[in-house]
């Protein structure tokens, strides 16, 4: 999923599809192709044991059928809702696009119903729970460049790469390491995290500053709050100016994190806007991941972002630009 702004710019999400049916399976795939949907099989039984690992999700795609009976299907899917709750579980149906049908505790598992016959109706109820949010070109492409200049400046000779940018609906951190700071302005309040991993940045750290006597989490830390500060005064000087969030409800929710299980809540039902950067060494091959996402749980209007023109003019006068 390299990164292609030439054409759509349209975040994908990554969906789990427990569904075994030859017959269905090309038309699920097309729809996921055309969708901006990556999707993701595992092997049967293995399904718990891959959620309860690192990966990010949009949603599921389960078929009634698809742990031999609805009934047994039913009881897959009430472990994963218990485990996942956030994840939307969309259920194909063999007969008719309904959950009305189901057992209450069936119908509290799924969020929406739909027959291979009618993929209109999937492509709504991927649109209600999975890409609720729209997020404008300008943004997506504002993002990529402000954090892929801040982590090639700070993390040189390293190779910078990443991902087309894709939704999660997962709380699940990545890593035992990430930072946190907010985002205010009039059309967005909410916030950015940093995620990675501490050991392969002190491995790094080390094989680039050989010369110091000791690479320690410090330095792990202080080289994360750089980063996390300089893509924060980027994305504040570019798309926020100088009016923070004048005029807006200074609204709070509580934030949880439990770091037993990697979880962390923002206390909305919004999904988050994820980009995922691999540093690497190109002397050795060496790499870190570094996820940066993006949470509006307070406020979202995409209609009045505007991405503020920096005149040339002002920005001569001011000494950032130079003529020659």
């Amino acid at each position: 999923m390299k990164t292609d702004f030439s054409m759509n710019a349209t975040p994908v999400s990554k969906v789990l599809v427990l569904d075994d049916c030859q017959q269905h399976l090309p038309e699920i795939k097309r729809f996921c192709q055309q969708h901006n949907l990556v999707p993701l099989k595992v092997r049967r039984g293995t399904v718990m044991s891959v959620l309860r690992t690192n990966i990010d999700l949009g949603g599921i795609l389960c078929f009634e059928g698809y742990a031999g009976t609805a009934e047994q299907t039913a009881q897959v899917a009430a472990e994963i809702h218990a485990a996942r709750p956030e994840l939307p579980i969309i259920l194909r149906r063999s007969a008719q696009a309904t959950l009305a049908d189901l057992p209450e505790a069936a119908r509290r598992t799924f969020c929406a119903a739909y027959v291979a016959s009618d993929m209109g109706k999937l492509g709504a109820v991927i649109g209600e729970y999975i890409f609720c949010l729209l997020y404008p070109n300008a943004l997506l492409r504002g993002i990529t460049e402000i954090t892929e200049s801040v982590l090639r400046s700070q993390c040189r000779p390293l190779t910078v790469t990443m991902e087309t940018p894709y939704i999660v609906r997962d709380r699940v951190i990545f890593g035992e390491l990430f930072s946190l700071i907010p985002l205010e302005s009039s059309w967005c309040r909410g916030y950015m995290m940093l995620q990675t991993q501490e050991a392969p940045f002190v491995t790094l750290l080390t094989r680039q500053r050989s010369a110091e006597a000791h690479i320690g989490f410090r330095n792990v830390n202080d080289l994360l709050s750089e980063i996390t500060n300089l893509i924060w005064g980027g994305f504040k000087n570019r798309y926020m100016g100088d009016d923070g969030s004048r005029g807006v409800k200074q609204v709070q929710v509580p934030l949880i994190v439990n770091h037993e299980h990697k979880y962390i809540s923002f206390g909305t039902e919004n999904p988050q806007l994820c980009f995922r950067f691999e540093l690497t060494d190109p002397a050795d091959g060496g790499a870190v991941t570094v996820y940066v996402r993006f949470v509006f749980n307070l406020n979202w209007a995409p209609e009045e972002f505007r991405e503020i023109q920096q005149e040339a003019a002002r920005l001569v006068d001011s000494g950032a630009l130079e003529l020659f």
